[in-house]
Formats: structure tokens, C-alpha cells, sequence
């Protein structure tokens, strides 16, 4: 009988810490990504994901801990030291111009040339071609490559943006709440993308508060809360409706009911109809979690 060890990771952070000041931002996080694999970081507002994005792309420098890269330690001093490793992280504002068309917002920043010296000029013909092909690689029939980024649909935008880090060469994909402000349908078309890119063996990061995002396409979750790792957990060890009870704090709802419950006995109206309140909010946590328990 053979067994297959998984491969090293492409990125790792160990025991990273992030001060502002007094405020501890991010304490002892550590985590990693694999090639082919998706790692979903998850947690709710103030979890501190956003800083680790900034840490993980190069924008902040930890305080403490260690920072590997392909298995090599190394100090990112801005977000170009981290492209030219080959982490590209894609924010939420997708860093595009509307009015611009597709194939100009493929190239912006690393924009084609054809010529020499004085005669240098843009290689338009190739940026379109080439926008059309590589987007065609992910799976993405642009209706045309001329038309304006700002008359795709949000899904599209993401798609756009994860094909042109694809192309320029990333090895690790950072996805900052790419789905967050899309609809269902249009949330499924960037989700597909993901997992384009990770079959292309690429080491995706995918933040998201979304369970529901996570959960399919994902291959290793780990939680943050109040930043530090509440868990980290391989696909195969976390049932979906445990991480909707995790992610939701189904634990601090119900102690928190018990406590209304009993200011309630002592005669508190508001904290009787607060604990009624509560106590319907619990029960459709239970419900959801059922109902991700039978698959639907």
C-alpha cells in the first residue's frame, strides 16, 4: 500500500505577530498554503483578517514570527517584493478603471511595447489578443475586450482580475472577500474561477466571512477571532455545520441566553424579551446547521 505525502507549502507563516501601539492586531497567527489547494481564512469583522492580508502581501512588516516563501525565510518590504515572488492579492476594489476597456485594465501597470527607443509604443494588438486568450484559459468568453470594465457584472470584474494575476505569473493567489458584495448566481461564477486556478496549481488564499463560499471549494480552513487561530482544520476534519457554528458563535449566543434567562427570572422585562429574542436567533442557528447537515 503507497502513500502519497502532500506537498511543501508554497507560503507559511509562523507564530506572527502585529502591534499598533498597544493594540494587538494579530497574535502568534500561523498558517499556510499548498500549491493545487485552497486555504480559507475566515472570520468576522474585526478578526483580524485584513491585516494579515496586509503582512501576507507585503503592505505591513510582522513584529514577530516568521515568514517562509517556497520554503526560504524572507522579509517582504512592500507589496512589489511580494509580486516578484509571485504573491498577487486581489482587494475587494479590484484596483480597475471603469471607464477603461478590459484589455487596458489586463495590461495596467505592466503595459506591452512594441518598437525600439523613440519608436517604442503600446503593442495593442497583442494586449487584446492576449487578454482574449488568457481569459479564455480560465474559462471566461469576454464579449469583447474593447468594451469597458465598468459594464461587467461584479463576477466578472473578479474573474478579470483573477486571470491577470493568473498570468502574471502568481504562484500564490490572495482573494480578499471576493465574494462579498455579489449576488448568488455571480458568486458562483467567481467560485468556479477559484477552483480554475487551483487546478492550474496555484496556492489560493481565500478570505471570506462566508461559510457557504468556503466550504466548496476550499481544502484547509483556518478561523480567526480577535486575531489569533480559533481553529485550523483540513476539509476532511470539519464538518460544514460545524464551521457554520463556529463562524456564527453559536457558543457565546447560548451562554449569553442563559444570562438574560436568569436577569430575567429576577424580574428584568428587557432582559426577558431580549432572551425571547435570542432564543428564536439560536434556534435558527440549530436549523441552519441542520439543514447543512442534509445538504441542503
Amino acid at each position: 500500500m503507497t502513500t502519497t505525502t502532500a506537498p511543501a507549502p508554497l507560503l507559511e507563516i509562523d507564530n506572527i505577530s502585529k502591534y499598533f501601539g498597544s493594540v494587538i492586531a494579530l497574535k502568534d497567527v500561523s498558517m499556510f498554503v499548498r500549491p493545487g489547494e485552497v486555504t480559507c481564512l475566515l472570520g468576522d469583522n474585526g478578526a483580524g483578517k485584513s491585516t494579515l492580508i496586509k503582512v501576507l502581501s507585503g503592505v505591513h512588516q510582522p513584529d514577530e514570527g516568521t515568514y517562509r516563501f517556497e520554503g526560504a525565510e524572507m522579509n517582504l518590504s512592500s507589496p512589489r517584493d511580494a509580486l516578484e515572488y509571485g504573491i498577487a492579492t486581489v482587494y475587494q476594489d479590484l484596483a480597475m478603471i471603469p471607464l477603461m476597456s478590459v484589455w487596458r485594465n489586463f495590461f495596467l501597470g505592466s503595459e506591452p511595447t512594441k518598437g525600439f527607443g523613440p519608436f517604442k509604443r503600446f503593442d495593442a494588438d497583442y494586449a487584446k489578443r492576449t487578454t482574449k486568450d488568457e481569459l479564455g484559459k480560465m474559462g471566461i468568453d469576454i464579449r469583447d475586450p474593447d468594451q469597458a470594465v465598468g459594464t461587467l457584472s461584479g463576477g466578472e470584474r473578479q474573474s478579470v482580475a483573477i486571470a491577470r494575476a493568473v498570468h502574471f505569473g502568481a504562484k500564490v493567489l490572495i482573494l480578499d472577500e471576493p465574494t462579498a458584495a455579489l449576488g448568488v448566481k455571480q458568486a458562483g461564477v467567481v467560485l468556479r474561477y477559484v477552483v480554475q486556478a487551483k487546478q492550474r496549481g496555484i496556492g489560493v488564499i481565500f478570505i471570506t466571512h462566508n461559510p457557504h463560499h468556503a466550504y466548496p471549494v476550499g481544502d484547509h480552513f483556518v478561523i480567526l477571532k480577535r486575531g489569533q487561530v480559533y481553529g485550523d482544520y483540513t476539509k476532511d476534519e470539519l464538518p460544514l455545520e460545524q464551521l457554520i457554528q463556529m463562524m456564527a458563535g453559536g457558543a457565546d449566543l447560548e451562554a449569553l441566553q442563559h444570562e438574560l434567562e436568569r436577569a430575567a427570572e429576577e424580574g428584568d422585562p428587557a432582559a426577558e424579551n431580549a432572551a425571547a429574542g435570542l432564543e428564536e436567533e439560536v434556534d435558527k442557528l440549530d436549523e441552519l446547521a441542520e439543514r447543512a447537515e442534509d445538504g441542503e
